[in-house]
């Protein structure tokens, strides 16, 4: 059993930046992916970035990628999102999510998340 809280999120203006912080809790283990993903009204939860145990490996969404960075440190059992230069489009609730595996997956199937946190960006 995994608790997962996000935290960091709130409105900024286009162009700033914004960094998300996902504190986890509860049996944990070593060997966990973890990673963000995002929803909007009427659109389907999709992936932002994945980052493996090591933290050697990350995956970004294209639509991310070069603006987005993930990390995570493991001894206070947390994954950051550093999120600069920011866009209108990026306006959504962002959750994290842990998977019970060391294998990555850019898909929904994640076995724990949390409740979100929400992301504007104004224009």
């Amino acid at each position: 059993q995994v608790q997962l809280v996000e935290s960091g999120g709130g409105l900024v203006q286009a162009g700033g930046s914004l960094r998300l912080s996902c504190a986890a809790s509860g049996r944990t283990f070593n060997g966990y992916t973890m990673g963000w993903f995002r929803q909007t009204p009427g659109k389907k939860r999709e992936f932002v970035a994945a980052i493996t145990w090591s933290g050697t490996s990350t995956y970004y969404a294209d639509s991310v990628k070069g603006r987005f960075t993930i990390s995570r440190d493991n001894g206070k059992n947390t994954v950051y999102l550093q999120m600069n230069s920011l866009k209108p489009e990026d306006t959504a609730v962002y959750f994290c999510a842990v998977r019970r595996s060391t294998v990555v997956v850019t898909t929904i199937d994640y076995d724990y998340w949390g409740r979100g946190t929400q992301v504007t960006v104004s224009s």
